[in-house]
Formats: structure tokens, C-alpha cells, sequence
């Protein structure tokens, strides 16, 4: 009987591209630092020598550590903070993250191997004709599949019985055999393999199995290395006939004295010393006779090259496979693409139905139907093919925050292909240069604009197919754009059919029990971030957007509610004891930690973004340091005090320097911020945009509107300037904001009788000339002002100049001076603000121009400026300018004079 021999290789990933025939294309697979096991080989070795070689190890693994660069507290020794508590509670941190890893890896290989749990957790197609299922249920004790392509039956596609169908950690494990068709023979190989993909494959060529493998034994060994593989009792008798000779003892009692292990050696070396070269392996084993010996190896070093030089046998192997048209020629599909399923458990308190928590396509349950996923395994024809490469990460992240639902401008819920095809190419005409969604992971209720997140593994079937999205995201990429997605992580839906609450029956499968499990005030469930395979299960999730879908960032939403057990729903001082206290969950802080990792990692050109109302201490500082990780973290404040200023503080009550504080945010961070005038929260929250504040319902025809109208805008052009250009490197933009949409978001639900007439977006009032096409030009030329000037880029401003009582506000970035006239009525006409460069000053941007909806004040003549050799604001030169009431204007130093 003919065999193909193969270097043999296991793991529970069979998709792992590691361990199958990799072509050239692939990415490179990076294997994370581990701390490995060593084996203590026995031998005679003098004490003194062991514990010198023990202190230089113990010397050699501290180097090692400080060459790493880890310090737990790293970041508060650079900004000068003592702190003892603090500074101890991160020790302890780092101590919990480095067992957590310990831990990790008496399970996972590496650290990508415990995010890459949608590799076989869930349902997938297995090479050899089969679908395989698997999800974790600790709590159950019989797991099966239901659906319209069995039925329905609990039955007919269970786990086995015993280690088979589960183990002892919770996971349970599904084959659904393809099924032979009438008058087909079962496949020839047991292990047949076929490619689904294409329709003809090498096994599809009429060769047969036994002259693949044929082949393979007479082009893959070479003379005398197939020996033993062909004549398997050729070894045991030749290692017989050499202990005992050509005619050695039959039974026990005939057998002497068996001399010891060298002098057998030493015989037998001069027995072969005449022997011809061969192709065998030169093996020789040497026992040195002491109990729990290792055996020493001698080896030829040239044959031990030549041996791990050599490839296994994979294309002949490969040769064997068969194409898609063999393949549905022989079988019908287990499971069909688009069946509905669910998986059923058997519980101590009775059987139960549920959505499965790695489900990448899911139905919510609507108009009373229950909710079941979707088997997405479209045919080659239709599943999309990628186009596009993602755009490099730019010095400065201009995002363009969006909902899918109501970007339409019909009372419906808008699809994926009408983003693709009518918002796309408007987010890359304003200037943008990446898209952040909100809502995108599936959902029960619209209602909750995507924040009770039901299937983490699914795009919210609302809106469009998994192929729908790819191809949203493809395009946005073609434009430039990169794609950035608000994930929720922080808590989850308390959903029990279709979401995670009580998967298994227990309350404890993946969430804290009792008062803890669930979230303050908003009724969702927390997670328990402690539980290796909760972790296993949201680091997966991660790396599961980014590998499928390509995503290119992620914003954590409300961190404060998962990083407290107060959920954030306190107060805080700033003191460091409220980050350290006993409402600190450390585990939350080491998944965060641990996610940062692993994402910077697998993906270095990874964005992650903390919103968190808090500010952590450390947030953005590199986890070797102490800190969290991320990239960018969310100024919040700036947003609230703009809501603030706009709906309870009369115009001339405004503080400047509270504007100017509240942009900075943390100094220390400000080149790590992301800003915004205002996001989505303003609009969806039961509040009001600032556009719909200050200008109303947009209706330039209404009596004394013209003032109002001008008011508005104003001031929203001069808040948007500030706002810009004051921050750190990234802004952000809600939707329609950027031409300020004159109405608030509010989705269907039962108090507005489920009506859309505000779900959605007024794109029209782009088509006519009026403030919002006005606003819309100013909006576009801030974004285009970054990409020529890299305003963003450029470092923190120097605000040198900051009057409460004329509320005037003057600041440097580069080349570039903002100066600010907050006041409602006062203007002036020879204002003087110092500068750093003497020359000439040239005005760029004005908000008082005309193309913006202003009134055109400053005149040309007035546009450029000459300094003034007097020291002003602590700056050696200044200049006069012109400064109408609410308005600001931008000048570029254009020379220099000596």
C-alpha cells in the first residue's frame, strides 16, 4: 500500500493560514514573546559552577527586562506626579497583567491565537466537505443546532457525547456533514479535501490518488531514506539483532546479562567503522544508565542541515484537492447559504433557544418574530472582492462622524449602498479624511442608535448584507477615506434571546452576577473582563472588524462605564485616590491594556480611540509606561461647554479664558486629543444641535430671521475655527453638522408614534443658495486650511493673548495667527495682539467674508498687515488689525524683515 508521509502539524485552527500552504502573498504571522518551559537535561555538573550559572542567569533576565523598557509607573515619573496609592495600585496592575498572560498561555499558543477565536468559534466551512460549529456554553449540558435546514429538530445536529462534542472548559463542538447525493460513491481519500471557491482544482485533473502519492515517494525521498517507511520491521529487527546479534536470545530465559550502555555503544562503533556511506539517518542513542536520564543524540551536523532544510511534502498533498464543481457535483450542503438557525441548549432550568454569540449575520426579532442568525457563505459569484488598499494613516484625523440609518433623506432607514453611492462621495468633497460609524454592529431596538449591542460579530442586518458593507468600506477606501467604527465593549444589551444575557441559562456566562452585572442606570450588562474566555471572546471580536471587514480604528465607547463600578456616575475631583480606590475595576483596565497590545501588534497601523468622560490617568501613554495605549482620547468638555455657553449663558457673559481652558483639555495630552464642536450626542440625546439653537428651523423667510440668522452662523463659524484649530491632532464632525442641519435626530420609537420625519438628513438645503451652503463652504475650506497648512499637525498653539473684558482671544500655530472677536456688539477698529515674526501679515480666512454669509466688513486694503517693533503680550512685535464683532479671521506670516 502506497503512502504519502507528512511532517504532522495540530491545532484547533485548521483556517490559520500558519499552519496550511501560505502563498507568497499572505501577511507575515507575528509570533508574540512568550515565557517558555525549558527541560533540565541531567548531567554532571559541579555545584559551584551551577550557581555561577544561575546568578548570571538571574543578572541576564534583569538586563533583559530593563532593555525592554517596562516601568509599570514610567509615566508619572515623566510628568513629575507623586503618588504613592496611585503608583502602588499600578504596580499591582502590571503585576495582574503579567499573570493574565501567564494564564493566556497555558491555553492559547500566543497572544494572536487568543484573538483569533472567530477562526473556529461559530460556524465555518471545513476543507473536508463538512460545516463545523462551535460556541462556548458552560452552564449547559446538551447543545444542539435548529433550523429551517433540519427542521428545526434538536436532535438531528448535536454535540457528541463526551470530549468529542465538548470540553471541560464550555466549548461546544458541531459537525454538519455535507450530504452525499442519489447515486453518488463516497470520496476514494478519507481525508478529501476541496477548494470551494474555484470550480476546478488539481484533483480535478482525472489523476488517482495512488499515482499522486506514487509520485510523491519517488520525487520526494531520495535513495534509502523511504527504507524504513516500506519495510517497518526492518528497525525494530536491526536495533534487536544489534543488542543481542544475528542469532540473540528467543525467550526470557535464554536472554544474559546485558552489559551496559557504552561498552555496547563502543562495540558496536567498532563493528561499523568499515560500514559504506548511507542516506540513513546516522542516529546514535547513548543511555548513560541514571534513572530519569535524557538521552543524548549524536548526530551528523551535515545530515541534521539537510533534514530541517527539507520541506514537507505539501504540494503533492495538495494535488489531491478538489474544485467547487466536484464538490456540488458529489455533496448537497449541510446548511445552505442563508439558512436561519439558532442554537438549543438543554439547562438545569430547562431547554432554551438562542441567537449564537459568534453569529456574523443576524435577524433581529421584528413585527413578533423571534430573532435567529443567518448562515452567510454566499457563492464565489457573489461575494465581494476587494479593490482597494486603505490609505495611509495621516499626520492629522479629520473624521466625519455617521449613522447609516438616517443618512438618507427619506423617512426611512437608509442602506449601505445608498452611503456608498450618495454620502461617500460628499464626506470626500468636504474634506474629510476618514469616516467613523456609530450603529454599525447589530442591534435589537433603532431606537438605541446601536449602543445595546446584541451580536458583536454582526453588521446590523437593517441596513444591508456583510457584503454590503464591505463593499461601504472598499469604496471609502478607494476615496481615501479611512474607516473607523464605534465599538461597544463597555457594557451590553440585556437581551436574552437574541443577545448574551443568560446565554447559557447561567447569569454568569459572560457577565458579572448580581448588582454588579448590571450597569447603574441604563439596565445593559457588564461584562466580566476577569474570565480568560469573556477575553478571549472581545479581543477576538476586535481583530475579527479589522480582518474582515478591514476596519482601520475603533472608538471604546463610554469607558467610564466599564472602568468603575459606579459606571462614571460620580464625582470626581482630579485627585488621583478616585482612580485607584476599591470602584476601580483592574480587570477592565488590564482587558484595555491587553487590547491596546494586541491591536497594535497584529495591526500597527491600527487607530484606537478612548472616549472616556474621566480621563483616565495614562490613557494615551504607551502600556510599557503605565499607561492605556491608546492613540487619541475624546474631549468631551468641549461639546458640553458649547451646549452650555449657547443655551444658558447670555452672549456678553461669555469667559474667555474658560473657552480657552476647556479646548486645551489636559496639556500634557493635547496632541493626542480629538475634538469636536459638537458630535452626535447633541443631536440624538433628547437634545439639540447647536445649529438648531442658534438658527432655529433654518427658515430665512421668517420676520427679523436676518439678524438671528446671522447671529447664528456667526458664531457657529467662529466656535468651528476655534474649535479646529485650538485642538489637538484629530476633529470630528457629526453628519450634516458641517453645513449646520437645522433639525435634531430623533429615531422612531413609541412616544413619536415610530415616525421618521426626523430620522434622517435635509441633503436639499445643499442644492440652493443660503446659510447652510454658506456654512457648508466655510466648513470645507477649514478641512481644506489643514490639509495645505497641517494646521492640526503642528503642535500646540501659543495662546498669548486671552481678554475677558474685550473677549478677544489671540493664539500662534506655526506660521499661522488666529485672533477672535467674541464680543456681540463691540468692534474695533485698531486692535493691537503681539507677534513673535516681524513682517507682513496676509488675512487667508475670514469669517466675515461674503462667500461665508457674512457681511464683507474688513475691507482688502485691510487684509495686510505690517508688525510694529513694540513688545506686546510678551511677544517682541505686534500688529493693528481690524476686528468686527463676532468675527475671526486667520492671518499666515508671508516675510520677514530684519
Amino acid at each position: 500500500m502506497t503512502s504519502l508521509s507528512l511532517q504532522p502539524k495540530f491545532s484547533l485552527y485548521p483556517n490559520n493560514p500558519i499552519l496550511h500552504f501560505q502563498p507568497q502573498n499572505k501577511p507575515q504571522i507575528i509570533i508574540f514573546p512568550r515565557k517558555i518551559k525549558t527541560k533540565t537535561k541531567c548531567s554532571s555538573i559541579d555545584p559551584q559552577q551551577q550557581k555561577q550559572q544561575e546568578s548570571y542567569s538571574k543578572k541576564k533576565k534583569s538586563v533583559g527586562e530593563s532593555e525592554r523598557g517596562v516601568d509599570p509607573v514610567g509615566f508619572l515619573t515623566k510628568l513629575g506626579i507623586t503618588h504613592k496609592a496611585f503608583a502602588q495600585f499600578l504596580r499591582e496592575r502590571y503585576k495582574s497583567l503579567k499573570d493574565l498572560k501567564v494564564e493566556i498561555f497555558t491555553r492559547h499558543l500566543n497572544l494572536q491565537e487568543m484573538a483569533s477565536g472567530f477562526e473556529i468559534l461559530g460556524m465555518h466551512r471545513h476543507k473536508e466537505h463538512r460545516v463545523d460549529y462551535m460556541d462556548w456554553a458552560p452552564g449547559a449540558r446538551y447543545c444542539a443546532l435548529v433550523g429551517d435546514f433540519n427542521g428545526w429538530s434538536p436532535t438531528e445536529n448535536a454535540a457528541r457525547e463526551g470530549h468529542f462534542g465538548h470540553d471541560d472548559y464550555g466549548y461546544w463542538f458541531i459537525i454538519l456533514e455535507d450530504k452525499l447525493r442519489e447515486g453518488e460513491e463516497p470520496d476514494e481519500l478519507y481525508f478529501q479535501q476541496y477548494n470551494y471557491v474555484d470550480d476546478y482544482d488539481k484533483g480535478d485533473s482525472g489523476v488517482t490518488i495512488e499515482e499522486v502519492f506514487k509520485k510523491a515517494n519517488d520525487e520526494y525521498w531520495e535513495p534509502g531514506e523511504d527504507r524504513f517507511i516500506k519495510n517497518r520491521f526492518e528497525l525494530p529487527a536491526k536495533l534487536y539483532e544489534r543488542l543481542f546479534g544475528p542469532n540473540g536470545p528467543q525467550t526470557l530465559e535464554e536472554l544474559e546479562e546485558i552489559s551496559d550502555a557504552e561498552t555496547r555503544y563502543k562495540a558496536y562503533k567498532e563493528q561499523q567503522k568499515d560500514d559504506p556511506p548511507s542516506n540513513l539517518p546516522p542516529f546514535d542513542v547513548i543511555d548513560t544508565g541514571k534513572e530519569y536520564d535524557v538521552f543524548n543524540i549524536v548526530a551528523d551536523p551535515a545530515w541534521q542541515e539537510k533534514f530541517r532544510a527539507k520541506k514537507p511534502p505539501l504540494p503533492y498533498w495538495i494535488e489531491t484537492r478538489k474544485g467547487r464543481k466536484a464538490w456540488l457535483k458529489k455533496y448537497t450542503p449541510a446548511i445552505p447559504h442563508g439558512s436561519k438557525y439558532r442554537v438549543y441548549f438543554n439547562t438545569p432550568d430547562g431547554p432554551l433557544e438562542r441567537v449564537p454569540a459568534w453569529a456574523t449575520f443576524v435577524q433581529p426579532d421584528a413585527e413578533g418574530k423571534q430573532a435567529y442568525a443567518i448562515h452567510w457563505e454566499p457563492p464565489p459569484e457573489c461575494a465581494y472582492k476587494w479593490k482597494n488598499v486603505a490609505p495611509k494613516v495621516p499626520h492629522s484625523l479629520r473624521i466625519y462622524e455617521c449613522h447609516v440609518g438616517i443618512s438618507g433623506s427619506e423617512p426611512k432607514i437608509s442602506l449601505f449602498n445608498d452611503f456608498t453611492e450618495k454620502v461617500l462621495p460628499h464626506v470626500k468633497r468636504a474634506g474629510y479624511n476618514a469616516v467613523q460609524f456609530i450603529g454599525i454592529v447589530e442591534h435589537k431596538d433603532y431606537f438605541t442608535v446601536g449602543y445595546r449591542v446584541t451580536n458583536l460579530f454582526a453588521v446590523s442586518s437593517r441596513y444591508g448584507t456583510p457584503e454590503d458593507f464591505k463593499r461601504l468600506v472598499d469604496e471609502a477606501h478607494g476615496l481615501g477615506l479611512l474607516v473607523l467604527l464605534d465599538i461597544v465593549h463597555s457594557y451590553s444589551a440585556a437581551d436574552e434571546m437574541i443577545g448574551l444575557s443568560r446565554f447559557d441559562g447561567s447569569n454568569d456566562c459572560y457577565f458579572h452576577s448580581g448588582k454588579r452585572g448590571h450597569h447603574k442606570y441604563w439596565g445593559t450588562r457588564m461584562f466580566k473582563y476577569g474570565d480568560l474566555d469573556v477575553l478571549h471572546f472581545l479581543l477576538s471580536n476586535l481583530n475579527w472588524w479589522i480582518s474582515e471587514y478591514k476596519i482601520d480604528g475603533f472608538q471604546f465607547h463610554s469607558l467610564a462605564s466599564m472602568l468603575y463600578t459606579h459606571n462614571g456616575f460620580a464625582s470626581f475631583t482630579g485627585d488621583l485616590e478616585e482612580y485607584c480606590n476599591q470602584y476601580v475595576d483592574k480587570d477592565a483596565l488590564v482587558y484595555l491594556i491587553l487590547a491596546n497590545e494586541i491591536l497594535h501588534a497584529l495591526h500597527p497601523n491600527i487607530i484606537t480611540i478612548a472616549e472616556d468622560a474621566t480621563f483616565y490617568p495614562g490613557l494615551c501613554e504607551p502600556t510599557s509606561q503605565g499607561g492605556l495605549g491608546f492613540d487619541y482620547y475624546a474631549n468631551l468638555s468641549a461639546s458640553e461647554m458649547w451646549s452650555t455657553l449657547l443655551e444658558s449663558t447670555p452672549d456678553h457673559e461669555w469667559s474667555m479664558s474658560k473657552i480657552v481652558s476647556t479646548l486645551l483639555g489636559n496639556r500634557h495630552y493635547a496632541d493626542k486629543m480629538l475634538i469636536y464642536a459638537e458630535n452626535h450626542n447633541q443631536s440624538i440625546s433628547g437634545g439639540r444641535s447647536l445649529a438648531e439653537i442658534l438658527l432655529g428651523q433654518g427658515n430665512e423667510k421668517a420676520p427679523h430671521s436676518k439678524e438671528l440668522l446671522l447671529r447664528g452662523s456667526s458664531l457657529l463659524k467662529m466656535i468651528k475655527l476655534i474649535t479646529f484649530t485650538v485642538g489637538g491632532r484629530g476633529y470630528l464632525n457629526f453628519m450634516g453638522n458641517e453645513f449646520g442641519h437645522p433639525q435634531r435626530v430623533e429615531f422612531p420609537m413609541p412616544s413619536n408614534n415610530f415616525s421618521f420625519s426626523l430620522a434622517n438628513r435635509c441633503w436639499d438645503l445643499l442644492e440652493k443658495e443660503g446659510v447652510f451652503r454658506d456654512l457648508f463652504r466655510f466648513d470645507k475650506d477649514l478641512m481644506k486650511l489643514d490639509k495645505n497648512e497641517r494646521v492640526l499637525s503642528r503642535g500646540l498653539p501659543n495662546i498669548h493673548h486671552v481678554n475677558d473684558t474685550n473677549m478677544v482671544i489671540s493664539y500662534i500655530r506655526g506660521p499661522l495667527l488666529f485672533i477672535f472677536n467674541f464680543h456681540p456688539t463691540n468692534s474695533y477698529e485698531r486692535y493691537c495682539v503681539g507677534v513673535d515674526e516681524a513682517g507682513e501679515y496676509q488675512v487667508i480666512m475670514n469669517t466675515d467674508e461674503r462667500k461665508y454669509g457674512g457681511e464683507g466688513l474688513i475691507k482688502d486694503e485691510q487684509c495686510l498687515q505690517r508688525t510694529i517693533s513694540r513688545r506686546v503680550d510678551g511677544l517682541r512685535n505686534c500688529i493693528e488689525v481690524s476686528l468686527p464683532s463676532r468675527t475671526a479671521q486667520l492671518s499666515n506670516s508671508c516675510r520677514c524683515t530684519n
